[in-house]
């Protein structure tokens, strides 16, 4: 008992310096709530972020990745001006991708739907069955709405301009700018024949030729392999390209549509490899028989 009571006073003796040192120690005990009375709950913490979320795994700079809510090299201040060749002409070209906004017509559009068309996009607002969640090539703005966005290039030399698809399939659609036509008899694909033009600063693609595969955006519009498309690309700052589009399709609409938005720039990021195909649960949670995925091995994109 004796030797417990001369430790005591040792490790007192001990700390009494550091204790008047420190600000946190000097501060009285809080008052203990009388009996009865209703506790004032602590504040919580903020969860730690969810490992085996879908965005774990995305490369540094990306919008989606884990704490970003902007793209790496995104402007915060003012934009600056849209760059340009020795020409004088607006150039595409750039270090990053860019991403879209809304739907092909934008917010607010009234889509003159045929009968067929309108009970179609009706049973897509159900069912959501979207062939991009199945890998398949997003043809025409989609493209601009996968979570990664695209990269614009254009190659002067062989006169073309390139739009790679980061997210899906990982495939490119290629835009033809030496003058030459569309050709007759064209085979349906994904991304049809599309020719494009300059006009001043202004990028005119039209675009023929496309199957019936995909879903115009994201949203429910379907269309028939009679569309007919002109896209209009006016960078007008660094950081933004307007997009204008005009949607032409007989076989699903009872007149010409489109509308206005913004593609914006998400600098400095590169293309990463993107497999589609492998672990790609979507199809199995649209129409399968699963529930959950279990997310606890990470693929790596």
């Amino acid at each position: 008992m004796h030797n417990r009571l001369l430790l005591s006073l040792a490790v007192a003796v001990f700390l009494a310096p550091l204790l008047a040192g420190d600000p946190a120690a000097q501060q009285a005990p809080q008052a203990q709530p009388a009996q009865g009375a209703q506790q004032t709950p602590q504040a919580e913490q903020a969860p730690a972020p969810n490992r085996n979320s879908v965005q774990v795994g995305v490369p540094e700079g990306r919008a989606g990745a884990p704490g970003r809510g902007r793209g790496a090299g995104r402007a915060a201040g003012p934009a600056k001006p849209a760059p340009r060749l020795a020409s004088g002409r607006v150039q595409l070209n750039e270090k990053g991708v860019w991403r879209g906004g809304g739907g092909a017509g934008g917010r607010g559009t009234e889509i003159p739907y045929q009968a067929w068309t309108k009970a179609v996009a009706a049973d897509r607002r159900i069912n959501e069955l979207e062939p991009h969640t199945r890998c398949k090539a997003s043809g025409f703005q989609r493209q601009f709405l996968t979570p990664y966005g695209a990269e614009i290039t254009e190659i002067a030399e062989i006169q073309r301009v390139f739009i790679f698809d980061i997210g899906g399939p990982h495939t490119f659609r290629t835009i033809y700018t030496d003058g030459r036509s569309h050709p007759k008899n064209l085979e349906p694909t994904y991304y049809g024949h599309s020719i494009g033009r300059w006009e001043g600063d202004t990028l005119v693609v039209d675009t023929v030729g496309y199957n019936e595969g995909f879903w115009i955006d994201r949203g429910v519009a379907p269309h028939t392999d009679q569309l007919h498309t002109i896209e209009k690309f006016t960078r007008t700052d660094f950081n933004t390209i307007r997009y204008e589009v005009t949607i032409d399709d007989p076989g699903a609409y009872t007149k010409p549509w489109g509308g206005t938005s913004n593609l914006s720039l998400e600098a400095n990021t590169e293309l990463f490899e993107y497999v589609c195909q492998q672990q790609n649960y979507a199809h199995e949670l649209m129409v399968g028989g699963f529930k959950t995925v279990d997310r606890t091995t990470l693929p790596v994109p």
